[in-house]
């Protein structure tokens, strides 16, 4: 069988989609907050193609039917209007707008960033992690149990997580496709998101905002374990030979790529809230007010 250049394209085309599914992170969710965001995309793509769909058919059906060569039609060279086209051209999209309007006010205060997923979802405490863009690294924090990590974030399954998200410099957006949504980290503000993920495995995390040379490296995995691992994994992270001071913080706040994972068995309490805080008041000051609203 002799393939014709526009079906070998086709073949070729289908091929490469069926390919690479597994590749698309966006369409295989791992996390609640990411299933209901897919959702969203199937409804609002299902419901353009009832605009798209017959546009596309009645633009061939019109083109053939009125061809220069079909002499079997009636020509009315004066028709210029009709009521029942006119309304069906305007309701069909103004009812999927309307749709898409209520769809859209609904699932950003369902699924807002800053929402916790703790009331309503599980009776699991709620896991806090401060995170930190440097350039162009991941610095991550766990306040509760006094260790960090660069470039590695380790989550229970099934587990409320809650990230407090900022950035040395430039603005960066913080982003895990298969458990949630992305969210902006940026210097002098505090960005919020929360995700549950629901199975376990590990997931490719990066910055998707352009922030500089490094930026195509700024990646992390996030490890994803049951209970017992990550509780034996905190207790291991523990141990480690160094710890999270202001003078390593300054050194990991220093322009580098391709930075190795690094533990860290203690932390200074009062690093992320310094960071968010620095350009705005001396440091003495953001001691004071840490202390004063129970921040750390």
């Amino acid at each position: 069988m002799k393939w014709k250049p526009l079906q070998l394209f086709i073949l070729l085309f289908v091929t490469s989609l069926l390919g690479g599914c597994r590749s698309w992170l966006l369409f295989n969710p791992k996390g609640s907050i990411a299933s209901s965001e897919l959702n969203i995309l199937y409804i609002s793509v299902a419901l353009m193609l009832l605009v798209v769909l017959p546009v596309i058919f009645m633009t061939l059906w019109f083109s053939w039917r009125y061809r220069d060569s079909n002499t079997n039609i009636d020509y009315q060279p004066e028709w210029s209007h009709s009521t029942l086209l006119e309304i069906i051209w305007w309701t069909i999209p103004c009812m999927i707008v309307s749709i898409l309007a209520v769809i859209t006010w609904v699932s950003c205060h369902q699924l807002d960033p800053f929402k916790s997923l703790n009331q309503t979802t599980t009776k699991s405490a709620t896991l806090k992690i401060r995170v930190i863009a440097l350039d162009w690294k991941w610095l991550f924090i766990y306040p509760q149990q006094n260790i960090a990590t660069v470039n590695y974030l380790a989550i229970p399954v099934g587990t409320p997580v809650e990230f407090e998200i900022t950035s040395e410099g430039p603005m960066n957006s913080f982003v895990i496709p298969q458990l949630a949504g992305q969210i902006y980290a940026m210097a002098g503000m505090r960005s919020k998101l929360n995700l549950i993920a629901n199975d376990l495995g590990d997931y490719k995390g990066f910055s998707a905002n352009f922030s500089g040379n490094g930026f195509s490296n700024m990646q992390f995995v996030t490890h994803v374990a049951t209970q017992k691992e990550f509780n034996d994994w905190i207790e291991t992270t523990k141990h480690a030979s160094k710890s999270l001071d202001r003078t390593e913080y300054n050194r990991l706040a220093q322009a580098s790529t391709n930075e190795p994972v690094m533990y860290y068995r203690a932390t200074d309490k009062y690093i992320f809230i310094n960071t968010v805080m620095k350009k705005m008041m001396p440091e003495k000051d953001v001691l004071a007010l840490c202390r004063e609203r129970s921040w750390v």
